[in-house]
């Protein structure tokens, strides 16, 4: 891989936890915390650390709202999470294809 095509990757996007959370949310859809730990299987506060590291970088929205008196937090990707999905997903294109060519 070159040097200019390794240095494109988006820190935030491209550390495997993250990217699979962006791709869930690429659907287009809303999910809740809950289903984004039974996808992952993760811990609550990894997760939690990751979904903060995700919307500090404003790529995901985060809602919180109620399940009756259970509180939920609903997570979304915003415009600029899309764009840096899409993106990432280029830049991993050519690195897949050569490896399938092995």
């Amino acid at each position: 891989m070159r040097r200019e095509r390794a240095s494109a990757f988006d820190s935030a996007v491209h550390q495997p936890v993250r990217l699979s959370i962006l791709a869930i949310l690429a659907g287009g859809t809303e999910v809740d915390f809950r289903y984004l730990i039974s996808e992952l299987g993760l811990s609550d506060g990894n997760l939690g650390r990751h979904l903060t590291t995700l919307h500090e970088a404003g790529l995901i929205h985060l809602k919180e709202g109620y399940n009756g008196s259970r509180t939920r937090t609903w997570i979304s990707l915003t415009p600029q999470g899309e764009t840096a999905f899409k993106r990432e997903a280029e830049l991993l294109k050519p690195i897949i294809a050569a490896a399938e060519q092995l």
